[in-house]
Parts: C-alpha cells; structure tokens; sequence
C-alpha cells in the first residue's frame, strides 16, 4: 500500500502522472505511478552499490549546513551521463546554496533545484537529458538517483539520496506478485540495509553514499510542511565538489554507524499534525447549488458538487474554464486502476494546459476535504501553486485499520472520521495535504469505476481514448444522490478486467512518480 505514496516523490516538473513532479504520494502527483515494471531480465545481474571504489576514483563531497558531510562513490561504468552531468554541475558551484526541497521520512531526500519548488533546474547541457537505468544499481539506502518527470529522459540537476524501509520477506513476495522481479541478492540488501524497490527501473541511480549516511536518515526526521513535504527551516547544501578517493573507511550500512539510533527524533514531530475537523465531502447538496455535470463518450455522465467554501480558487478556475468549454473534447490520458483517472490536458500528454488566468494558480488545501472515492482534485508539480486545468477523480481502494494505522507510523495523521471513510467508501489516504480538492462525485461514480479498468499502455495512457464530450455547470435540481460504490445497483469495485487486457497492460506498464507528483 505505502508504495503508491512514494511513488510520486520524485519529481522534478510536470503533469504526467496524477501527478507529475514530486509529491507524496506517490508526488500522486502528477507523475506517478503504481504500476509494475518489468526486470525479469535482471534477476541474475550482481549488484554494484556496494562495491568499494578504487584510489583516486572520482568521489562527490556534499557539505550540508548544521549537519556535517555526506560524501558519495559514483558509477560511470554503470551511469555516465548521470555522472557526467552531476560532477559538471557540481565543478560549475551550481549545487552550492542549494536546498533539500523536499524531505519524506523512510523515504528519501530531494534536492537540487535553484527554484527550491521541485520545478526548477537543469542539466550541464541546458534542459534535460536521458540517463537511462542499469540493473546493477538499485534504490537501497544511500542509493543517489536523478529526479524526473515520468521518464528518465527528462532528468535535469534533481537528485535525491534514499533512506527507505527495511522490507519484511513478505513484502518483497508482494512486490514480486505484483509484477516486481526482484533477485535474491536485491532481497537481501532491501530486507537487510532497506530502500524502495519499487523505484527499481524508473529512476537514474548513478551514486552510493559511503560516508555521513546517519546524516542522511537525521535530515530526514526534520518537521516538513504537510502540504508540500519542504523542510519548515531550510537545510542548505553549502557545498558539493568534486574529490578523489583517498583509501577512507566505507559506511555502506546505517548499522555501521555507533550509536545512530533511527527513532532518536519522536516520529511525532516530522510532521505538522492535520487540524481535526469534520469531512465535508459527502455533505449535503442544496438545490440550486452549481454542480459539474460531465458526459464521456461511451460511458455515460458524471456529476459532481463543488465547494466553494473551502476551495474558492479552485472551483472559480474549473467553472471558467468549464464556461469557456475548454475541456470539451479532451481525453483522460491518464488512467490507474484502484487509483484514479486523470484528464484536462489540451495536449494529452500529461504536460499541458493553463488556469482560467494562465499559467498556474495556488488552490491550496483545506482539511474539510480529503482523498475519498470519489473526490476530483487538481493535479500539480510538486505544490498546489503549480495547479492548471488537470484534474484527477479518485478511485482507490478500501483499508482496513491496520493498512490506516501504518499510515500513522509513517507521519500521516487521519481524524476518526478519515478512517471510517477510508476503511469503507475508501480512497486514497497518503494525497490528502498536498492537492487541491474542489468537488466530490454524486452521480456516476460507477462511470468512473468502469473507467479505470480501461485498458492501458504506457505512461497509463488508455489504449482507447477515454474522451470528455462535454463539460457544463448547472445548479443541482434535487436529483438523487449517491455518493459510495455500493450504492449503484450491480456495481463491484471488484469487477474483473479481461484476462487479456490485463496482461497487456502490466507488460506495457511503468512506474513513474514522482517526479513532482500526482498528479
């Protein structure tokens, strides 16, 4: 379940995903993914994080302001132009009073851009570049990879340093049932030194941190911003040069630093707890209120209710630009099964699309409102000031207490009201905080629900489009309202999708997340 969250982390700069440069989740945001990649042709190729560099191999040294020097072994022979383009920029002074961005306790460390948003930089050469991925590097703790925007191809100066989980033998079996091929070596170093398996295959990994990796796993207990994950006092890269290696002690493992203890910080104060207040989603319509009603071809219509008094900016962008028929004839480039379904890009590429004003606009967030089936939020780059005209309807799954609970060990605090939410109409927990929801769906959920099965390829993009016919506002007339799953007669959040259909698309499937997030 928590790897839909992280998955959308590492992001740099786009709207591919539900979310695509760097969010929580999975920064859903708007370029992540939950789907499965394909390494089966990988399980007997020996892993090289670990090996120990040579004398005068080139080395990274990264000074980081309070907390002391993180100094990293890099692989050319596995990753060149990564390398090529980090030890430029590196001798350039570009990462010199830079910040880490955005930090995710048991997940990772992102920095490296001049923007400090998770939308800014770029490569030695101007804009951005492919590194590609090797099998013989892989996300385990004190991995350094490339942030990106759903593709390798579009890796710039972004960079994150892994810290991860220990996984359990059985998680790497689920990892593995889902489509994962992780080999016995990869499950020996993620159920020992830990990581993030499911990024294996979708990010750049061109550095091993051998040295100030407890600094690392400090830096990440920092308190961050719940809506966006920046640390709430900066942490400053002072510096990162270009050395040599020199014979030093090598500290793969956090287990080799005395006395480091990894709940040294209380887990309570990495976050800012959420305010309790009482959900607002499936509140009550009154008639004349402005609704969204939305016809997709071939499925039916969808209907939806807005809510002006807890996200004023938002709903006035998507009825104006609704007004302006602006999402008449767009597609839903982006579709994931238990997950949700994305659209409101002109050019369907996930990249695309502007506010009522042009550009972008912050919509902010409000904790009347969270992630439940059902809910339509704007899809954004890392931060809900980056939000345009892509929108994401939700779907997800149902959690059961103690999914919820795990949750809450790592950070996220939900009301007793959330959970009831979530362990029965579901949703998708880990987004709250960092998107803009403006509406919740009362007619057509079962439309959505069947959307979601559609067949898929990559970058999710549905084999056939998904097309919006229309979308227009009106004022709701008192018609019926139903907002749960099970309150559409025949309906299954469970309904199969073709055997073959679903083999095609976990073969074309990849994961992409984060780059700045869902969305």
């Amino acid at each position: 379940m928590l790897k839909k969250v992280l998955a959308v982390i590492i992001c740099t700069f786009t709207l591919t995903a539900v979310f695509s440069s760097c969010g929580k989740e999975p920064e859903i945001v708007e370029n992540s993914s939950e789907e499965s990649v394909d390494n089966s042709s990988n399980a007997s190729v020996q892993i090289a994080n670990f090996t120990a560099p040579q004398k005068d191999d080139t080395i990274i040294t990264m000074k980081i302001k309070d907390y002391g020097t993180v100094k990293i072994r890099l692989f050319p022979e596995y990753a060149d132009k990564g390398v090529e383009n980090f030890v430029g920029l590196a001798e350039k002074g570009y990462y010199d009073g830079l910040t880490f961005h955005r930090v995710i306790n048991d997940f990772m460390i992102q920095g490296g851009d001049p923007e400090g948003t998770g939308r800014g930089g770029e490569s030695i050469w101007g804009g951005k570049f492919d590194g590609g991925t090797d099998p013989h590097l892989i996300h385990a703790a004190g991995a350094l990879a490339y942030a990106n925007s759903g593709a390798t191809s579009t890796n710039g100066s972004q960079f994150y340093i892994v810290t991860g989980t220990v996984c359990t033998e059985d998680d790497i079996e689920n990892y593995r049932a889902s489509g994962y091929n992780i080999s016995d070596e990869a499950k020996k170093i993620y159920t020992t030194a830990g990581g993030v398996p499911y990024l294996d295959g979708s990010y750049t990994v061109f550095g091993q941190v051998f040295e100030g990796l407890d600094i690392i796993f400090q830096i990440q207990k920092v308190s961050t911003d719940t809506g966006n994950d920046k640390p709430m006092q900066d942490v400053i890269i002072e510096s990162v040069t270009v050395d040599k290696y020199d014979g030093e002690d090598l500290k793969w493992y956090i287990s080799d630093y005395e006395g480091y203890d990894t709940n040294a910080i209380p887990q309570e104060e990495t976050t800012l707890p959420p305010e309790e207040v009482a959900v607002k989603n499936f509140s009550d319509i009154k008639e004349g209120d402005k609704v969204i009603s939305m016809n997709i071809k071939d499925y039916g219509e969808v209907k939806f209710r807005l809510f002006p008094e807890y996200a004023d900016k938002g709903v006035e962008n998507f009825i104006g630009l609704a007004e302006q028929g602006y999402y008449d004839g767009l597609t839903f480039h982006r579709v994931i099964n238990d997950f949700m379904i994305q659209g409101g890009d002109p050019e369907g590429t996930g990249m695309g699309g502007e506010s009522m004003w042009g550009g972008s606009f912050d919509g902010g967030t409000d904790p009347h409102l969270i992630h439940a089936a059902g809910s339509v939020a704007y899809a954004n780059s890392g931060a809900t000031s980056t939000n345009g005209s892509q929108f994401y309807i939700v779907t997800g799954e149902v959690y059961s207490t103690e999914d919820l609970e795990q949750y809450k060990n790592y950070g996220y605090n939900f009301s007793d009201e959330a959970m009831e939410i979530y362990s029965t109409a579901g949703g998708t927990p880990w987004l709250d905080g960092a998107y803009t929801i403006f509406g919740q769906v009362y007619d057509g959920l079962d439309v959505i629900f069947e959307i979601q099965k559609t067949q898929t390829g990559a970058n999710d993009k549905p084999v056939e489009d998904v097309i919006i016919e229309s979308v227009k506002v009106g004022e709701y007339d008192g018609g019926e309202v139903r907002w749960y799953i099970s309150d559409y007669s025949g309906s299954s959040s469970e309904t199969p999708v073709a055997e073959e259909e679903a083999e095609t698309s976990a073969e074309d499937s990849s994961e992409a997340y984060f780059e700045e997030s869902p969305v």
